[in-house]
């Protein structure tokens, strides 16, 4: 029963501790993005304004040719 007890307060006055402190240097660490995260936010970054330049331009050219295609949207 003695070693039971030092287990016990072993586990919860070192391991318990120890992990907690792991975790959360961990969790610090990943509050930033890695290069890597950086590198493809901004290549998406990228593709998304190409990709709304190009809605930009097939909705000019829609409202040109033809005027009331917004409206058959909007039923």
């Amino acid at each position: 029963m003695d070693m039971t007890a030092v287990a016990i307060v072993f586990i919860i006055f070192v391991i318990v501790p120890s992990v907690v402190m792991h975790n959360i240097t961990k969790w610090k660490e990943q509050k930033s993005l890695s290069p890597d995260d950086e590198h493809m936010l901004e290549d998406v970054w990228r593709s998304a304004r190409r990709m709304e330049r190009r809605i930009e331009s097939l909705e000019a050219i829609l409202d040109a040719e033809a005027p009331g295609w917004r409206k058959k949207d909007d039923v």
